[in-house]
């Protein structure tokens, strides 16, 4: 890959993200220049009266008790065409990642990506602006820091 562009990171296809506002830590993630949402891996989510919604965030596939509840207002609820191509309703929120050094906020869907590899999928809008992706490469951003990961206390 030739020299990126002034200020943007260079990303592997996969990375892992952290979300500093849920206190979430390495959650692998694909990196899909071809997605537009981002999306997220979440089970038992339910929606409050006061417009936000509670789920579990799944943080290993291996071992899925491995687990964070967290609460988040919802920013919306839309219709999303999966891989798969069939249209659903899904639960957008608004949240905090950190991605190989760079902090910012970005909508993600609450979804189950059970049967996928990666418990995140970071789309495109979450990408723009700060980053190019080098699908030659992983982990390009740095691999998590000697712990496991997950929730931190």
């Amino acid at each position: 890959m030739a020299e990126p562009p002034a200020g943007k990171t260079v990303l592997g296809w996969t990375e892992y993200v952290d979300f500093p506002e849920w206190a979430i830590d390495g959650v692998r993630a694909k990196i899909d220049t071809g997605a537009r949402t981002s999306a997220l891996h979440v089970e038992n989510l339910e929606e409050t009266e006061d417009g936000c919604v509670t789920f579990d965030v799944v943080l290993s596939r291996k071992d899925p008790e491995r687990r964070k509840r967290v609460r988040a207002e919802v920013v919306k609820w839309a219709r999303v065409r999966s891989s798969t191509g069939i249209y659903r309703q899904r639960c957008f929120v608004r949240t905090a990642i950190r991605l190989g050094g760079v902090e910012k906020t970005v909508e993600v869907t609450l979804v189950s990506r059970e049967k996928m590899m990666f418990r995140m999928l970071v789309g495109r809008k979450a990408l723009e602006g700060d980053f190019v992706v080098d699908a030659a490469k992983r982990w390009n951003a740095g691999r998590r820091s000697g712990k496991k990961g997950g929730a931190r206390r």
